[in-house]
């Protein structure tokens, strides 16, 4: 499934043909200007409408298969008592906007974050690094409150199905807070008023658009990622990349142990650029890590999360160091999603964020590593995933709440 089949089956059309009639356009079948155009709202999530005579928020929740609470909570600023003629309001469709049956690329990423922000506007988001190959590396908040959390996804770019896990629980999360509802059963508002949650949801987003094909075969970055890879031909191409673009593993780009790392590393062969584990020629000289240690440090969270694949498993400590209360919520993670709490095996065990976390701030800080399988792991997997991670991804909330 490509955006315009996603955008059509939102639409309720079986093709463009049908697509095309019904919206008064030329039915070519073809993907032209107009039809993109008119597609596109279909993949934002929202339309962006104009006030006739007659209408209210109750006949255009009916009309666009919305509700009210919806418009009411993406049109902020506006009185749904004096809708005035002409003026422009955004109707929220009835969807939920982050799809989780489709390769993540940074494209839809941006896609995904624009319809979310309109649809709600207590949702921020800010650029916090741009890579190598102009990608930007977005970082999005929601909440309030004296305390912080920061979950971050994909670092690795074959664990990409990490990045719709964050988007779908912080679309979740936000739906709540506007329905005055709940997030596994945990008071959505309270939360919001109590915690700023930070969601880096694509940490390597270069490398993640190698790995799910939105790199076209034959480009310059295609070539340069082909180029590394033909000293490593036992890792398979592109599926096996885990690295960003330069072939730097930006969970092997911190200074927590970093030498040891180095040293662990180049013994495997890892000595230069390459699909995976080789670490940089020093700590935080990537753009994205280094982003990621500037804003951690800037929002000085209570905890963090950080989530990759696989292997069903909560990685808690850094070598000796343990956080206080850090085991006890590990333990409630670990309850919560059927996962195992255990130690980072000793060979992969530096240099990563949650390592230079708990080093430099002596908090919880945990890796994540969901579902089983090969990297990438397959769409198949994800509601599964998400089912069994929603309680960690909560109870994190809570924590950061003082909870």
């Amino acid at each position: 499934m490509n955006y315009t089949d996603l955008a059509l089956r939102r639409a309720g059309a079986a093709d463009l043909i049908e697509f095309q009639t019904r919206e008064g356009l030329f039915p070519s079948g073809r993907e032209d200007v107009l039809t993109l155009q008119r597609l596109t709202p279909y993949l934002l999530g929202y339309e962006r409408y104009m006030v006739k005579p007659g209408d209210s928020f109750y006949r255009l929740a009916r009309q666009f298969g919305t509700t009210v609470r919806a418009i009411v909570t993406a049109n902020p600023d506006l009185d749904p008592r004096r809708l005035s003629v002409g003026q422009y309001l955004i109707i929220p469709y009835g969807f939920p906007v982050v799809p989780t049956d489709l390769p993540f690329t940074s494209e839809l990423l941006a896609l995904c974050i624009h319809g979310l922000t309109v649809r709600y506007p207590f949702l921020t988001q800010r650029r916090i690094a741009v890579t190598a190959y102009g990608r930007p590396v977005t970082m999005l908040k929601l909440g309030n409150g004296p305390r912080s959390v920061l979950y971050n996804a994909s670092h690795h770019a074959n664990e990409w199905i990490t990045t719709p896990v964050l988007m779908k629980f912080l679309e979740d999360y936000a739906r709540a807070v506007s329905e005055g509802g709940r997030i596994f059963d945990l008071d959505a508002a309270a939360l919001f008023r109590s915690v700023q949650l930070y969601l880096v949801p694509m940490v390597d987003p270069d490398g993640v658009d190698l790995v799910t094909g939105a790199i076209a075969p034959g480009s310059e970055e295609y070539l340069a990622a082909q180029e590394i890879a033909a000293y490593f031909p036992s890792i398979p191409f592109p599926d096996g990349w885990k690295a960003n673009l330069r072939g730097v593993d930006l969970n092997l780009n911190y200074p927590a142990g970093w030498e040891q790392a180095r040293e662990n590393k180049f013994a495997l062969g890892f000595d230069r650029p390459a699909p995976r584990d080789y670490v940089g020629q020093a700590p935080l000289d990537q753009p994205e890590s280094t982003a990621m240690a500037e804003l951690t440090r800037l929002i000085d969270p209570a905890m963090t999360l950080s989530y990759h694949t696989q292997g069903e498993v909560i990685y808690w400590k850094f070598l000796n160091l343990e956080p206080e209360g850090a085991r006890a919520l590990g333990e409630r993670f670990a309850r919560v999603s059927g996962y195992t709490l255990e130690d980072t095996p000793y060979a992969s065990g530096f240099a990563g964020y949650k390592d230079w976390f708990i080093q430099t701030f002596d908090r919880p800080g945990y890796t994540i590593e969901a579902g089983l399988g090969e990297n990438p792991l397959p769409l198949s997997q994800f509601d599964s995933i998400y089912e069994r991670n929603l309680g960690i991804l909560a109870l994190g909330l809570q924590y950061g709440a003082g909870g």
